[in-house]
């Protein structure tokens, strides 16, 4: 089985592109990681997406948005039309309408959640700065739909099967919450460099939360090592979600999935001991 894994941002550029990691799992359930794809542009990563299948991909970023804001807005609550919806907007209207929401809730309790985000401590989908996750469902998930691969349990396409990653649940299956990346330069220390070495080992041996060994194509290890904002290694840890949930039943996404919402892969299974 083919396997991508996919760190995104919502403004590609040479500087930080939208990283693919491509591999394969073998007859002994290892994943064979045999390149990884820098795209500087969309039409790069549209390409990437245009790979024929069968394969199954981790991506992070969001595939939906909380249940209570979407009905709260009065917007389409089946999965292509909220994405349909969504992509139509600009970023401006999107931020003045979110803002408005958190405007009129109390502090504390200002964003929406889905029901995955407070198990996977990750960020609200609907969140525009620190990061804008929101800005990351706006380029990306209509993108997907315009591919037409099968969004799993959310949109029916083709062989080609996307789920939604979030690569810092198998990091802190190995490290715990400690920080292995950092866009700023004063904050990428040695001791970060030490981590992301600690859980490239740990993906080697199998130590992890998704359970596989991992085997590198030629220097690759000390690139993820060497890359101090994880960009190669977020995109091999999406890529190690997607070939854990490729042998999972219903992918390791829940049977009654919210369409409107959709689901991070291994939540709960990789929260679970997180850290161990």
């Amino acid at each position: 089985m083919r396997v991508l894994g996919v760190d995104f941002t919502s403004a590609p550029a040479r500087r930080k592109p939208i990283t693919c990691a491509w591999g394969e799992r073998d007859a002994h359930g290892a994943l064979a990681i045999e390149r990884v794809v820098a795209c500087t542009s969309f039409a790069d990563f549209e390409r990437e997406l245009a790979t024929p299948g069968p394969w199954v991909g981790g991506f992070d970023l969001p595939f939906g948005l909380p249940r209570e804001l979407v009905e709260h807005l009065g917007w389409p609550t089946d999965w292509a039309g909220l994405i349909r919806h969504y992509a139509a907007l600009e970023r401006e209207s999107i931020r003045q309408q979110f803002k408005a929401f958190c405007d009129a809730r109390p502090a504390g309790g200002k964003f929406a959640h889905r029901a995955c985000d407070r198990p996977a401590n990750s960020s609200p989908s609907m969140k525009w700065v620190n990061p804008p996750v929101a800005w990351m469902l706006h380029a990306g998930a209509p993108r997907l739909l315009d591919a037409g691969v099968t969004v799993a349990g959310l949109h029916a396409g083709d062989e080609r099967i996307a789920l939604e990653a979030y690569p810092a649940l198998v990091a802190r299956s190995i490290i715990g919450n400690a920080s292995y990346k950092s866009d700023a330069k004063g904050k990428q220390t040695g001791e970060r460099t030490e981590r992301r070495r600690d859980i490239v080992a740990a993906l080697k041996s199998g130590r992890h939360a998704g359970g596989m060994k991992l085997r590198f194509a030629c220097g690759l290890p000390e690139q993820l090592i060497e890359d101090a904002q994880a960009e190669l290694l977020d995109a091999v840890l999406a890529a190690v979600q997607a070939a854990w949930a490729a042998q999972q039943p219903n992918h390791g996404l829940p049977q009654a999935l919210d369409p409107v919402e959709g689901w991070i892969i291994g939540v709960p299974q990789f929260t679970a001991g997180a850290g161990a």
